[in-house]
């Protein structure tokens, strides 16, 4: 059964940068799928398993980006 989470990235702009991450993620073993939505900063992975989430932030660190903390997210 494959599992899906979403977190949030700081710092994407363009097309380029949804490559960027989309490419570092997919070299995590067991990611699926990879759907990025540059304006929300929003990044969908889909897995066969749970991922850790250090292994995420360190694919999105390649890539040039961070993964937000909650603190980083501005309020609505």
């Amino acid at each position: 059964m494959s599992t899906t989470n979403t977190y949030d990235v700081t710092g994407m702009t363009c097309g380029h940068c949804a490559a960027a991450v989309t490419s570092e993620v997919e070299t995590i073993d067991g990611v699926e799928d990879v759907k990025v939505d540059v304006e929300s900063g929003k990044v969908v992975v889909t897995s066969l398993a749970p991922l850790d989430e250090k292994d995420v932030a360190a694919a999105i660190d390649e890539a040039g980006y961070a993964l937000a903390r909650p603190g980083d997210l501005p309020l609505l």
